[in-house]
């Protein structure tokens, strides 16, 4: 049995497919015509485009707006002139094959980025080499993906999986993913709670303990691998799965029902998205309101600023929806992981301590004025709260409010309607704001406190990096002191407090945040009945 980090929620019995490291084909340098390699990649080039472009419109359908986002920093890479380019050169220069020069100037970028300390360049590796083997695979014709044809109750088996795989999986025939590397918020574990599959993570070496065909038990709930079990334990397992297979069918009964304790407060319940298409899951489980709604999507993917109508048929359109349940819209959150290929930003050794989020907008008045137009313009139509992200000081949640006031002033006298007493928050995910929460609590509507963020500044810890991840503990003391001093702050000062970080669904933190008063969870809309189920089991025992 092997130990590893429980992902996604359930039990899985089912059959190993390792996924192992593709061997890139590249021929030997040959006569070659300049002008027909030049061509062949550029061909190369624009048929990787279609095909990423073509995987993030299916990722945003099937799964979900946030999880098709990664795939933006790809598209990034294929239009930067560097990349490109430099093969191009190669081409010329050395009088290589296209498939050679982009093989090479792609282990040159990785050598030199994962010599880097800077974790987020070192990541940024790992976008180039999928784009590179790519542009390959589209020069050579080799397209040899062993889990694009997969047979039912398989187990993915892999060191980590890049979003192309997950993309290209045949989802209904997936029993589980496990993996060598990777925490509660790698890429793997958020695409199998969005798809619903048992995942254990950061397993360390599982690849070298199985092979093919191997059987294997996926414990989601323990974090536990049992390899080629004996029968008595199959059989306890199958038990299990459909123990659990009946409890998320009872689960639905939880559809609607609204969560209040003895003493007669409402939790409200709600879901965090990141487009229109992810609200189809926010209805079929019942969620109390959006706690949540990246407006990032907008933004991405595309050559220019979306303009203000754009914006605001789309908040228009999510808040008519939800009817008169709450929507928190959150600010353009850029920066960090997240760029824009049409804004220019500069290049910085630690980004996610940079240029971002209310930093970069309150630089970008006019851009940031626009979207706030557009919220304000649609708050009229709905239940619509505003909520500011990454706010570190006094000062930076004063200057937006009041960029706020000037757009509701201009729309007045533009005879435009808004809710002129919409609800204004802010995110707390940097510890200088709960440590004064007090303050803020003062000036804001409401808090939402942004746990993943919060964990990894307050406790300095990367939570993307492998070799780090057991430090970033969701329930170390230093960071569940500043949650308890936020959502004392806001109900001092009369104010609700939510969390919208990945904390808010996990089952061993729930019970401690309901003891310090928290008013709304957000999450995953998959995880909203598991999580009121938590609820009510613990307000029940409480109870007895």
């Amino acid at each position: 049995m092997m130990k590893g980090i429980s992902a996604s929620w359930g039990y899985s019995i089912g059959y190993v497919l390792l996924k192992e490291e593709q061997a890139v084909n590249v021929q030997d340098n040959c006569n070659i015509n300049l002008g027909q390699e030049l061509e062949r990649l550029k061909r190369a080039v624009e048929v990787s485009k279609k095909q990423l472009e073509e995987l993030r419109e299916k990722v945003a359908k099937e799964i979900g707006e946030s999880q098709a986002q990664v795939f933006d920093s790809h598209l990034t890479l294929l239009e930067d002139p560097e990349f490109v380019g430099a093969a191009e050169k190669e081409i010329i220069i050395s009088c290589k094959r296209a498939e050679n020069a982009i093989n090479d100037i792609m282990n040159t970028y990785i050598d030199i980025m994962t010599g880097i300390e800077d974790q987020y360049l070192k990541e940024r590796s790992v976008d180039i080499k999928d784009i590179g083997n790519r542009i390959i695979m589209n020069l050579t014709g080799n397209f040899n993906n062993p889990l694009t044809h997969i047979r039912e109750n398989t187990v993915i088996v892999a060191h980590d999986l890049t979003p192309s795989d997950t993309a290209q999986l045949d989802k209904n025939n997936v029993a589980a993913f496990i993996t060598d590397i990777g925490g509660l918020t790698s890429h793997t574990a958020i695409m199998a709670r969005a798809l619903e599959i048992p995942a254990v993570v950061g397993l360390q070496d599982i690849t070298s303990r199985v092979k093919n065909g191997d059987m294997v038990i996926v414990d989601g709930i323990t974090g536990e691998v049992i390899i080629n079990p004996e029968e008595p334990v199959i059989q306890e397992y199958r038990a299990k799965q459909a123990e659990f297979e009946a409890g998320k069918s009872k689960l639905r009964e939880l559809i609607g029902r609204k969560i209040i304790t003895k003493e007669g407060k409402y939790i409200e319940i709600s879901a965090n998205i990141g487009s229109l298409a992810e609200l189809e899951k926010v209805l079929e489980y019942g969620a109390d309101g959006i706690g949540l709604f990246r407006t990032e999507f907008l933004y991405m993917d595309r050559n220019t600023m979306p303009d203000e109508e754009e914006q605001f048929e789309v908040y228009k359109k999510l808040v008519l929806k939800m009817e008169q349940k709450p929507v928190i819209i959150r600010t353009l959150d850029i920066g960090g992981d997240k760029g824009l290929p049409y804004l220019s930003t500069p290049i910085e050794m630690n980004p996610f301590l940079g240029y971002r989020a209310i930093r970069l907008c309150l630089d970008r008045k006019d851009m940031f004025k626009t979207q706030l137009r557009a919220i304000l313009r649609a708050s009229y139509y709905g239940n619509l709260k505003v909520m500011f992200p990454m706010i570190s000081t006094l000062e930076e949640f004063i200057e937006a409010k009041n960029l706020l006031l000037e757009c509701m002033m201009d729309l007045k006298q533009e005879g435009y309607n808004y809710n002129e007493n919409i609800e204004t928050g802010m995110m707390v995910e940097v510890p200088s704001a709960a440590v004064l929460a007090d303050e803020f609590a003062k000036l804001v509507d409401f808090f939402s406190i942004g746990t993943n963020d919060l964990i990894q500044y307050t406790l300095a810890v990367d939570r993307t990096n492998e070799k780090i991840s057991h430090l970033y503990n969701t329930m170390d003391p230093a960071v569940l002191r500043l949650i308890k001093m936020t959502i004392e702050a806001a109900h001092k000062s009369g104010k609700w407090c939510g969390m919208c970080g990945e904390m808010a669904a996990d089952e061993s933190a729930i019970p401690l945040l309901l003891s310090y008063g928290l008013d709304e969870f957000s999450m995953n809309p998959v995880s909203i009945l598991r999580t009121k189920q938590i609820i009510l089991d613990h307000m029940e025992s409480k109870n007895t």
